[in-house]
């Protein structure tokens, strides 16, 4: 379903922990997804049952398919000129507001489905990013690692601007106690009937609704401790109270305050960075600063997504992410 290589692993200076870069994750889809073509600046997807046109400044190249082909999708999104801009959806004929979706647990996270509602949204996305699986089958396989190595422990995962919670329940689908955090009232109700959808309402998911930079504060001053960390924060976003988020000004603050969260024998943290203008090397310095004196294996690159049928491959986001196992 899915393929993770790593290009080139460079040679670093001894550090804890471990450095490892570029890796490079590459999504190849699954039934209710797939990157179908890309180029002159779009892509063209398949959600479920529909084919979906949205912006891509960095298909550069020629699509393979014909004009004709991207006509025929079902939504085209248009009028947007960057990620933080609000656009409009053109429908070839009327669509219902949501739609069903899965996603398929690895054997090595669990069994069964996650189940979600796509949504056309004003900002272009449709509620879930798909090149996360590679994060979702890593973090859970951690996670189920983690209890069968011992059956009573239930590790505390913290999942910060958690949007429509699939992370969240990917990881208490593993086994984990969940906090998901997330600034915005209408994504926590999005995620809740994702949730009932899915069939979990009886797993620990605890919902708040909170600026996370204040959450994470207010935890540490608790002396809270969690042994997973997630965090897919946007490059600029307000809190519920008119907070500023800006990725560049408050991502190492961030991270210094969750490497104090991370519990003794903690298992991992991921952090992913979409829509900014930067390397990957960034985001994997700012982490190593934080988390020096761990354990374990940083490990930095980028998020793909590869064309149907063993096409080209589309890099979406940043990441880096440490566990102590390596």
């Amino acid at each position: 379903m899915t393929t993770a290589s790593e290009i080139s692993p460079a040679a670093r200076a001894p550090q804890t922990p471990a450095s490892r870069w570029p890796v490079m994750l590459t999504t190849e889809g699954w039934p209710d997804y797939a990157l179908i073509d890309s180029g002159h600046g779009r892509k063209l997807e398949r959600y479920g049952p529909y084919r979906i046109v949205r912006p891509e400044a960095q298909a550069l190249w020629t699509p393979r398919l014909s004009a004709e082909e991207w006509d025929r999708a079902d939504a085209i999104f248009t009028g947007a000129k960057d990620e933080d801009s609000d656009g409009r959806w053109k429908y070839r004929k009327p669509l219902g507001e949501t739609w069903p979706m899965a996603w398929p647990l690895p054997r090595a996270v669990g069994e069964g489905e996650v189940r979600f509602l796509g949504r056309f949204t004003a900002f272009r996305h449709v509620g879930f990013f798909p090149e996360q699986e590679m994060h979702w089958a890593w973090f859970g396989r951690k996670i189920r690692d983690a209890k069968y190595a011992d059956p009573k422990r239930q590790p505390k995962v913290l999942n910060l601007f958690g949007y429509t919670g699939i992370a969240s329940f990917v990881a208490a689908m593993a086994g984990a106690q969940v906090t998901h955090v997330d600034a915005s009232k209408k994504a926590i109700g999005w995620a809740r009937d994702n949730q009932t959808m899915s069939g979990i309402a009886d797993l620990p998911v605890r919902w708040i609704v909170d600026d996370a930079m204040k959450f994470v504060q207010r935890e540490v001053r608790r002396g809270s401790k969690y042994d997973g960390i997630i965090l897919d924060p946007p490059k600029f976003g307000r809190g519920p109270n008119g907070e500023v988020w800006d990725i560049f000004e408050r991502l190492p603050e961030m991270m210094a305050l969750c490497r104090q969260l991370l519990a003794d024998d903690a298992l991992f943290l991921c952090l992913s960075a979409y829509s900014i203008r930067a390397s990957f090397m960034a985001i994997h310095e700012t982490s190593a600063e934080a988390l020096s004196g761990l354990p374990g294996t940083l490990e930095s690159g980028e998020l793909l997504i590869r064309e149907e049928g063993e096409g080209r491959t589309l890099s979406t986001s940043l990441f880096s992410r440490w566990s102590r196992d390596g």
